[in-house]
């Protein structure tokens, strides 16, 4: 069987037609990319990866397209790290899918014991022995990163913290999260309790996306338990021209200042998942996460290279009812590019031939092939859009004698 490579228009039509406009943001302040020589810029970043024209002072980070899962840049995103408060998105994690599975409710009160009300660190201030609503333990991790509330889910759910750690261990692995290890459910420091950005990036974008509904917990500027008002330590919730809705910060001694970031454009509507960690400051977290979202923004595009359903290609068929087939992707292919290169993208629809017939109504019958300007390809499969019979006997056999005469 011959390869056949089919002329392609739809798809390059749509790449042009479809392409999000390069939104322009308000650049950085000088303060948040102080200008540096371009050795010392080579210094800092010799662990960066991703064309980042400002110093990242994180000691680990990652920045995510949270559409496609495209890495945008990266720095020792693999290496263990100490996650502190950021744990906190794990225990979130096991609670959301327990309410989204029905099994747990935001008026189900769960009671606080001696071991929860005593821990230190950050609070939301539990009454020993008494009984909490869900929602506001949530609320008490996600907006107060409260120590405490973490423990009482966990207790609450699993018996107890140790029970709830293997459970978290095991919901990590099953989303794709292999270089991370719980002992606890609040980030309280210990030495084996650590996780990657590259793990955190997946974390975030699994809330965001299996948990769409839960998403306005991230974004409650302050919260209010037991008289004691406390704010969120996300201090660029609320920017209007970044978007950002979440996630969660932490900090210890050891880990230095981190945060969890995710932002949905105001315009474009494109969403950025970012993870840094190992800053010496709350400004500077705050000055890195903004610097790295409007990089994200501005410097990136996601296109659609096709549409779901959307006829791409058409191979002929052979001893088919119809004389060709008409083939689709199952799902919409987007691409996350840098906005200078877009241009160079090359996509083409590959088959084998002849197609015979019969041909069945999602049956794989090519591929469409992606290269990027990278020169790295995406391949996704082509799939026939509706089944097409085999002709009967007698229509075939006029057929079957031109390809024996090589007609």
């Amino acid at each position: 069987m011959q390869c056949v490579t089919f002329s392609f228009i739809s798809v390059a039509l749509s790449i042009v037609m479809l392409a999000l406009p390069a939104f322009s943001l308000a650049a950085p302040t000088k303060e948040n990319t102080a200008e540096v020589s371009a050795e010392d810029l080579a210094t800092t970043n010799k662990d960066v990866t991703g064309d980042v024209p400002f110093a990242v002072r994180s000691s680990h980070m990652m920045l995510l397209d949270g559409d496609t899962g495209t890495v945008l840049a990266q720095k020792k995103s693999d290496e263990k790290m100490f996650p502190s408060s950021m744990s906190k998105l794990m225990t979130l994690y096991v609670i959301f899918s327990e309410m989204k599975k029905g099994t747990l409710k935001p008026t189900d009160q769960f009671t606080v014991s001696e071991r929860a009300w005593a821990i230190q660190g950050s609070k939301m201030w539990v009454p020993i022995h008494g009984s909490v609503a869900v929602e506001d333990l949530i609320h008490g991790i996600a907006t107060q990163s409260g120590n405490d509330a973490c423990i009482v889910m966990a207790e609450g759910l699993a018996g107890s913290e140790e029970a709830f750690a293997q459970r978290l261990n095991d919901t990590a692995k099953s989303i794709g999260m292999a270089g991370s290890n719980f002992v606890n459910s609040s980030g309280w420091p210990d030495e084996n309790h650590f996780t990657t950005a590259r793990d955190l990036a997946t974390l975030g974008m699994h809330l965001v996306n299996d948990f769409p509904d839960y998403m306005p917990y991230f974004s409650l500027p302050e919260f209010t338990y037991n008289k004691i008002r406390q704010y969120n330590r996300n201090t660029l919730l609320g920017r209007s021209a970044l978007g950002v809705d979440g996630l969660k910060t932490g900090h210890t001694e050891i880990a230095g200042y981190g945060i969890v970031l995710t932002a949905k454009h105001p315009q474009s509507g494109r969403r950025l998942v970012l993870v840094i960690n190992g800053l010496d400051s709350m400004k500077a977290r705050e000055q890195e996460g903004e610097a790295l979202l409007s990089w994200g923004f501005r410097n990136f595009e996601t296109i659609t290279a096709a549409q779901a359903g959307q006829v791409v290609a058409k191979a002929p068929l052979w001893l088919g009812v119809a004389d060709e087939v008409e083939l689709a992707t199952a799902e919409d292919v987007k691409l996350t590019l840098p906005v200078a290169s877009k241009e160079g993208v090359s996509v083409k629809a590959v088959v084998e031939t002849p197609v015979s017939a019969p041909v069945t109504q999602g049956q794989s019958v090519g591929k469409l092939v992606i290269t990027l300007p990278s020169g790295d390809t995406k391949e996704v499969p082509l799939l026939a859009t509706k089944s097409i019979e085999k002709k009967g006997a007698f229509a075939r056999i006029p057929l079957v004698i031109k390809h024996w005469l090589g007609l």
